[in-house]
């Protein structure tokens, strides 16, 4: 990973998506100076260091854990609390989230931690700075959270590290965290009474997966839209679908905003666009009511995640400077289970339009006079050749893989933990779908995005088509996939070429819409 030389401020300011998203390509993370920001943290962390030892009950220092919360802690053992807490939740297991999602991880856990009512020393938050700057990441699983007490078990990995046990990624290597502190020369850190709960009761995980959910579903808006753009040329469709006025009278911002982008994608004045087609089928004339619904929801998706993002989650909150121990359930992840449960809806429908443009692209019997599954053979040996019609199977199981993992997580609520935790947000679970689908959704826009092209490239060679309606926007964009892909004319494996687009789709190597 190149780690970039940005730092990104905590304690003072709201950390944003885009924050979390560039910690998470490399940019490195600082502690705030701002005395009032460090006051408050540095109150809080008195605060609980004080009451404890003058027999104050709080919740997690003094008592057990959840549904154990009645069990009182004797003062000799309340040092060794948060330890037990780290080790007893070691039971995560599934795939592992990467160093990315690590790093977005640590982030998202430190904009929390910093706001300065968790309780934790100035010396915690500085670690994890220096974790994220010495790119020092947990190796973390992701299955075994219900989302409420926060991401418990996710969390204590990175607890855990703090403290010396598990592992970590360092150096693009899986390493023993207490070989890497050794080779930096730090020191494990002795958690203090609440930091250990601090660390591990909140909803960093779901809250650092939306982000990075967020950044691609947003990228996947605009490819998707370019794509439209491409596919209504190469089928020879009616551009007036996207005109300004049409969507004046049902003025969806979001929706209008995807209109636009096509309009202007097909926009040459000087040239007569009259299409044989009154109105093209629903997947090309209705793309901006699809991918528009994924635009709209956009900034109510960042509405919520950067609220969570910027809140104290974890339970109890320490208000050091009013001296107040507040019992509530701020880990709940209901937020973020909803947001996510909706993101991955509305990009799943946007795999399903790519899928459904591509079928047309494909049939002659809809495709206005292309070659049959978008074949570039010449006419002698046309009889072997195949052209894209595996990619578009392919794209066709992808779209439905990401249309059954639309089933909402946040509906799935189990009681557990004794029935303390007896109604839980399933927030981190519905994240992960949401990753999943993405998934799924960029295979399926990269096939559309070769299919795409490779229309144009067999458009283009036909005597009859006027070469001005591809506009600059688009000549672009074809070029720019040409260098890497070759038109298919003898077939040939096309993995290679698909897993290097869903590559660059990851990379937002294509610079789409710098406006709106």
């Amino acid at each position: 990973m190149s780690i970039s030389n940005t730092a990104i401020e905590f304690g003072a300011k709201a950390i944003t998506i885009e924050d979390v998203v560039a910690i998470a390509r490399g940019a490195s993370a600082r502690i705030t100076d701002d005395p009032a920001a460090c006051a408050r943290i540095n109150a809080s962390a008195k605060f609980v260091a004080d009451l404890w030892r003058e027999e104050g009950v709080i919740y997690g220092v003094t008592t057990g854990y959840g549904d154990s919360c009645t069990v009182s802690i004797p003062p000799h053992l309340v040092e060794e609390l948060p330890l037990h807490l780290t080790r007893f939740h070691g039971c995560g297991l599934g795939r592992e989230f990467d160093a990315i999602q690590g790093r977005a991880i640590l982030a998202a856990r430190l904009a929390s931690l910093s706001r300065g009512y968790s309780g934790v020393r100035m010396e915690l938050l500085e670690r994890l700075a220096e974790y994220i700057e010495l790119d020092i990441v947990p190796v973390i699983p992701e299955e075994g959270s219900v989302g409420a007490s926060g991401d418990l078990t996710p969390l204590s990995y990175v607890a855990a590290s703090l403290v010396g046990e598990r592992d970590v990624y360092h150096q693009g290597q899986r390493k023993s965290v207490a070989a890497v502190l050794q080779e930096k020369n730090l020191q494990p850190l002795q958690l203090a009474p609440k930091e250990g709960l601090a660390i591990m009761n909140g909803t960093a995980v779901m809250t650092a997966v939306a982000c990075l959910a967020f950044d691609r579903a947003q990228y996947l808006a605009k490819l998707a839209t370019r794509i439209t753009a491409m596919v209504s040329v190469a089928l020879k469709g009616n551009s007036n679908h996207f005109d300004g006025k049409l969507f004046s009278v049902k003025p969806h911002p979001g929706q209008g905003q995807i209109a636009q982008w096509i309009h202007d994608d097909l926009h040459a004045p000087e040239v007569e666009r009259n299409s044989d087609r009154l109105q093209d089928r629903y997947s090309v004339r209705c793309a901006p009511h699809i991918i528009g619904v994924l635009q709209d929801a956009l900034p109510w998706f960042r509405q919520f995640i950067e609220t969570e993002l910027n809140s104290a989650n974890d339970n109890p909150i320490i208000d050091g400077e009013g001296e107040h121990v507040l019992h509530g359930g701020h880990f709940y992840g209901g937020h973020i289970a909803f947001a996510m449960d909706s993101l991955k809806v509305a990009v799943a429908n946007v795999a399903d339009l790519i899928d459904r443009q591509m079928a047309l692209l494909m049939d002659v019997k809809f495709n206005n006079g292309l070659p049959s599954n978008l074949s570039g053979a010449v006419f002698e040996r046309s009889m072997i050749n195949h052209g894209f019609k595996a990619v578009q199977i392919g794209a066709s199981a992808w779209a439905a893989e990401a249309l059954k993992h639309t089933m909402p997580a946040s509906v799935f609520s189990r009681s557990t933990e004794c029935h303390n935790q007896d109604k839980v947000s399933m927030g981190t679970i519905a994240a992960r779908d949401s990753l999943r689908v993405l998934e799924l959704t960029e295979q399926v826009v990269a096939a559309g995005l070769l299919a795409a092209t490779q229309a144009l490239s067999l458009r283009q060679q036909q005597s009859d088509f006027n070469q001005q309606l591809i506009t600059p926007a688009l000549q672009s964009m074809t070029e720019q996939v040409r260098k890497y892909f070759d038109v298919v004319e003898e077939d040939r494996p096309l993995e290679g070429v698909l897993r290097k687009s869903v590559q660059l789709i990851r990379e937002q190597h294509w610079e789409l819409y710098s406006h709106g």
